[in-house]
């Protein structure tokens, strides 16, 4: 499906955003290894953590929608059922990766795999820490899906360091040290999210600037209820939309604030954006606020890069965005794991800016360009990735004329009712 999209009137109205996807998937796998049955509100109804339900139901664990709320019928951490077939991740690296920390605690064997997309992506960073626990995992020549995971004799706890910073392999270690002997530490020179050890109740330190999570082996978790926030990765569309689209003004409700998912917010008021946080509360262990955005002349000049590229990887292409309409220079550096995502988003940002007008250095590690006015509408490739087709479907309502983005369905994935948002603020 094509979307086409023509320059935008004002925005203006109230939206809430589809649940965060991070703390839906975890919200799921922790609930299948808990005893008992926990309760879930504000789920996201998207392809990607609806994978993880669907890897679970293989592995026995039941589930039951009702209303607004998700029901996970836990069986512990040996509770889960050997499946008949082989896991289908679908396009979701959150649930391979992660879930390949809880199969190598079981005495079955498992083949995890994904669509297309997913089986070309990088698992050498799950694999390498989890072998070193003792984990027997096998994968293709150039270590990617499908993964078969064997039952391992015995699981030892590590004390590891990640190369780079990335939620993910700490995330899969993490539940892997739940069936080690001993305690499990992951170490951190940058922070990156912290969901899951906020939702296991783990305990974290900072030593000589870096932190340290731990988590004993052999753990009972109980089951709990977890209430999802709005996903701010989502919410930084309608954020940058009202920015860009003269005359707007947006209120987004219940948006997840942990402190390592909204650099982006920091960068935009660098940037002269007008942001206003609002009714800032705690519910369920996240921090959550209401988020007013009004049109903005924006100015950049900004080189994105080191500590702060963890925080905002998701947000790039969205903060491409907001740069193109500003004024200045926008660079971003260190964040060749963009190229690693559901497709190289490096090159697909570059691709479709020079589309927009605009001259674009492309490096390995990121690109760099400087706003022009007069920027150009255009047919514009999703790569069938759901953060760029939604990244440049903002960009159409800042641009004169009419847009097309290929392939636009696959926002699915994250925001299945993104373009009926846009809609709603429109009229």
């Amino acid at each position: 499906m094509d979307k086409s999209i023509s320059a935008s009137k004002p925005l203006s109205g109230e939206i809430v955003v589809p649940g965060d996807k991070s703390i839906s998937h975890r919200s799921v796998m922790i609930g299948a290894i808990a005893v008992g049955t926990s309760e879930i509100t504000g789920f996201l109804h998207a392809a990607d953590p609806l994978s993880t339900i669907s890897c679970f139901h293989s592995l026995g664990i039941e589930h039951r929608f009702e209303n607004e709320r998700l029901f996970i019928f836990g069986k512990g951490l040996h509770g889960l059922q050997h499946a008949s077939t082989a896991l289908d991740a679908g396009n979701s690296g959150t649930t391979i990766r992660l879930m390949s920390g809880i199969l190598v605690g079981q005495k079955f064997a498992t083949t995890i795999t994904g669509d297309e997309y997913l089986v070309k992506r990088p698992m050498k960073r799950i694999i390498d820490p989890l072998s070193t626990m003792g984990a027997r995992i096998t994968a293709t020549e150039s270590k990617t899906a499908p993964l078969t995971i064997l039952p391992a004799e015995r699981l030892n706890a590590i004390d590891y360091e990640l190369p780079i910073a990335s939620a993910q392999v700490k995330s899969a270690v993490l539940f892997a040290g739940l069936y080690a002997e001993g305690t499990t530490r992951v170490i951190e020179r940058e922070p990156s999210r912290d969901h899951t050890e906020r939702m296991l109740g783990l305990t974290s330190q900072t030593v000589d600037g870096k932190t340290i999570v731990t988590v004993d082996g052999g753990r009972k978790i109980s089951a709990g209820v977890f209430a999802v926030p709005g996903d701010p990765s989502s919410a930084a569309f309608f954020i940058v939309a009202g920015l860009i689209v003269p005359g707007s003004e947006i209120l987004i409700k219940n948006v997840g604030m942990n402190p390592t998912r909204v650099g982006f917010i920091s960068i935009l008021k660098q940037m002269g954006a007008f942001i206003s946080i609002e009714h800032e509360r705690i519910v369920g262990g996240e921090p959550l606020a209401d988020i007013v955005v009004r049109s903005s002349n924006l100015h950049t000049d900004l080189v994105l890069d080191g500590a702060i590229i963890p925080n905002i990887i998701d947000e790039i292409p969205i903060l491409s965005i907001a740069a193109a309409f500003a004024e200045g220079s926008f660079q971003v550096c260190d964040a060749q794991d963009l190229r690693n995502k559901e497709t190289d988003r490096i090159e697909a940002v570059c691709d479709n800016l020079r589309k927009m007008g605009l001259t674009v250095d492309g490096a390995k590690d990121g690109f760099a360009f400087h706003s022009k006015n007069n920027l150009l509408q255009g047919e514009f490739d999703s790569y069938d990735d759901h953060r760029i087709a939604m990244a440049f479907g903002i960009a159409s309502l800042g641009l004169k004329g009419t847009s097309t983005i290929k392939n636009a369905e696959c926002v699915s994935i994250s925001y299945p009712s993104f373009w009926e948002t846009i809609q709603a603020l429109q009229r």
